[in-house]
């Protein structure tokens, strides 16, 4: 059964509020705190570990496509260190492999070559049964383009990571205090009167705030944001903008955001330019 499929059916049950021993279940693993063996004092360091103060880092990375028979490399030995309670932006013209760096950086893909670290535990070569709970655990992802599931609710489109995270059955035991947790979220963005409105029934801006909320919900370490204003009109894309520069500030969530625009990437720390795969230049606030 495709992941889809198992999403859908999860979805029909759930929203039966079917308490009985549920059909489908979706195993939740946890990884070891990823960590604590980089902070070790062991002069003998742990293979697949690196001991530094980076959050997020890429090493030498290379990442190409095919299509067809035509080879197009895209990221060309990227490094990147990303410190913890950062927002870094990543601007870009499209095409120049912002996304592909920000889906390698969530474990949402493996490079062709290099490295991928968090918190010193490198994650590129984890397996899916390892990668899987990693990036439900400790990445939030907003998307360009909200992927918010249309048969959902706004509510129930920000549990969508508690359900995977604890399966049918842990979830409905622990329901309540999800569903106040999301709603709190969702006040926070400012959709706390919108909870039962589908996604058909709100502006852009609010399902940007939607997914904002969703990729909150379970608490990351880290926020990945694709062009989170880049479908937005101006004013709109203000807003959003300042909610995640208050989550950084406030809440000292960790934000790599990438853009091609640079008024968007100025309200970061800092910023990278990425040309032909490359970073050509760095800009720091002071």
């Amino acid at each position: 059964m495709s992941e889809t499929s198992r999403l859908m059916e999860f979805a029909r049950a759930w929203r039966r509020g079917a308490v009985a021993e549920p059909r489908l279940q979706i195993p939740s693993p946890r990884p070891q705190p990823l960590g604590a063996v980089a902070r070790s004092s062991s002069a003998d360091p742990i293979p697949g570990t690196r001991a530094f103060d980076s959050q997020l880092e890429c090493v030498n990375t290379f990442k190409s496509y095919r299509k067809g028979a035509v080879h197009i490399p895209v990221l060309r030995g990227v490094n990147l260190s990303v410190r913890r309670g950062e927002f870094l932006a990543v601007v870009g013209q499209s095409g120049c492999g912002k996304s592909t760096l920000l889906h390698l950086l969530g474990a949402l893909d493996t490079p062709d070559a290099g490295e991928i670290y968090y918190d010193g535990q490198r994650i590129d070569n984890l397996g899916a049964a390892q990668r899987d709970p990693l990036r439900n655990r400790c990445f939030g992802m907003i998307f360009q383009f909200y992927h918010l599931l249309p048969e959902f609710t706004t509510l129930e489109n920000v549990l969508v990571p508690l359900m995977i995270a604890d399966g049918v059955w842990s979830y409905w035991c622990r329901r309540r205090a999800h569903v106040a947790n999301a709603s709190r979220l969702l006040h926070l963005v400012g959709l706390g009167h919108r909870l039962t409105h589908k996604p058909r029934e709100l502006s852009g801006g609010e399902m940007q705030r939607a997914a904002i909320a969703r990729a909150l919900v379970h608490a990351p370490d880290v926020l990945l944001a694709d062009e989170p204003s880049g479908n937005l009109d101006r004013a709109t894309g203000q807003e959003i903008l300042e909610i995640l520069r208050t989550l950084n500030r406030e809440q000292y969530v960790t934000i790599v955001m990438v853009t091609h625009d640079t008024a968007v990437a100025a309200r970061a720390d800092r910023t990278l330019r990425l040309v032909d795969g490359q970073f050509e230049s760095v800009t720091e606030d002071v």
